[in-house]
């Protein structure tokens, strides 16, 4: 949505006719001047599109093209899955432009950027390589024959794959975070799907596009803030009373919106920052919560067990590294999926079934396999009884970093219905935390 209100990014259907762009531009076939159409439209359940055609009167060339309009996410996503099935080869498959596919049996590679972005499945991938390896073999048959031969044998190994002769993995790494590939036990959790997050080096952010203000300093920018000594500073007193407000872009529809920010203490527990964002645009509201101080040197898991509807009124305070479990539903989530939240139980489990309906990762939507949608549709079911209070079940949150809370409704005195566990962290666990690569000693040393 643009700042006059309005909007750029509306959803495709089939009832309402969208008018497109259209823009005069040069023909790079034949040099005369042709049109291009633009489209910018919203995937229901996947994210917004900008669709380009373009087509030339004089020489009748056309030409169409397929680009991401949605934003790039805070941390890339590493995907690897083991293909053992003909399910598994039906898995879909997210593809954008910056990710990387790699298949590691054949020692086989796609490079970021080699090809545009797409939405297939896994056997889509291995066939399209098929057909980019043997679309020059009848030349190379008398050109280069022990090349031709080559190639030949490699074809035959990645049919071998597509035959299901042997298991194999697929590898999908993606610095800008918009890439997935589809878990066909959802909500259950994928025995063969690992998904890891990652920070991107500054190689990965300059591929994107990203660069921080430091970088793009000119010598005058630096001559300035030499020049600059006079700053107003808030002291701690005034910034746990302060409500600070610094502008950003709403998440929904992309409109200037304003954040407030605010300094809280939760009783039991510690300091912790809040932030809300409310888009005056398209009324879309939102809020995270950041831990205050530093990660704890232990994780915790909290294990709540719901015996009374007035369990769902807890406070509860979840960071962007806690997973969520309901053994009886069988269901996990992790910290990434929601961020940070200071919510109540209820309101926990209102943000994780609008996750749920509304991203495609968990398996819904119209592309839904039937017994995906099936699976999907009982799982809805038994989750809103929860959330009525009409269902018993119980509520895990496992936290590595050691930054979650649930309020004690007996404090200071323990609480019967809640379990709080505090564990070593393994060292995965501290990797994803960037704790392996931190130096505490002799930092100012260059390694």
């Amino acid at each position: 949505m643009s700042s006059n209100g309005e909007v750029l990014f509306s959803d495709m259907s089939g009832d309402d006719y969208q008018k497109p762009t259209e823009i005069e531009s040069l023909c790079v076939n034949c040099g005369a001047n042709g049109v291009t159409k633009l489209l910018l439209t919203r995937i229901p359940h996947y994210k917004e599109l900008i669709l380009m055609s373009f087509s030339c009167d004089s020489c009748g060339f056309a030409n169409n093209e397929i680009q991401s309009g949605g934003k790039i996410q805070e941390q890339g996503i590493r995907i690897e899955v083991s293909i053992a099935n003909q399910r598994d080869l039906s898995r879909q498959v997210v593809k954008s432009d910056y990710a990387t596919v790699t298949i590691p049996e054949l020692e086989f590679e796609i490079p970021a950027l080699s090809q545009k972005g797409e939405i297939t499945t896994v056997e889509g991938i291995v066939s399209r390589a098929i057909a980019g390896l043997e679309q020059d073999q009848p030349v190379r048959k008398h050109m280069d024959p022990e090349g031709y031969e080559s190639i030949e044998k490699f074809v035959e190994q990645f049919k071998d794959l597509l035959n299901l002769q042997q298991k194999f993995s697929i590898i999908l790494e993606d610095p800008s975070g918009n890439s997935f590939i589809e878990n066909p036990t959802a909500p259950s959790a994928d025995p063969g799907r690992v998904e890891k997050h990652f920070q991107r080096s500054n190689k990965q952010d300059h591929m994107l596009g990203l660069y921080t203000d430091e970088e793009l300093k000119t010598q005058e920018d630096l001559e300035k803030e030499s020049q600059q000594h006079e700053v107003d500073s808030l002291d701690e007193e005034k910034l746990k009373e302060e409500v600070l407000h610094f502008p950003t872009n709403c998440p929904e529809c992309n409109a200037p919106a304003q954040t407030n920010m605010k300094m809280t203490n939760i009783p039991f527990f510690k300091e912790v920052v809040i932030m809300a964002t409310v888009c005056d645009a398209c009324n879309h509201k939102t809020n995270e919560v950041k831990s205050g101080g530093g990660i704890e040197p232990k994780g915790k898991k909290i294990t709540l067990n719901i015996t009374d509807s007035s369990d769902l009124s807890r406070d509860v305070l979840k960071s962007e590294t806690c997973n969520i479990e309901i053994p009886e539903l069988e269901f996990q989530m992790g910290g990434a999926a929601l961020g940070g939240r200071f919510t109540t139980v209820e309101g926990l489990m209102e943000n994780m079934m609008e996750e749920i309906e509304n991203n495609s990762i968990w398996g819904g939507g119209d592309a839904a396999a039937p017994d995906v949608q099936e699976r999907m549709d009982r799982f809805k079911e038994r989750m809103r009884k929860c959330i009525e209070g009409s269902e018993l079940f119980t509520l895990i949150l496992d936290d590595p970093a050691g930054n979650s809370y649930m309020q004690n409704l007996y404090a200071p005195d323990p609480d019967p219905e809640m379990k709080i566990e505090e564990y070593e962290r393994s060292y995965e666990q501290n990797d994803d935390l960037g704790l392996n690569d931190m130096k505490t000693e002799n930092y100012e040393e260059t390694s």
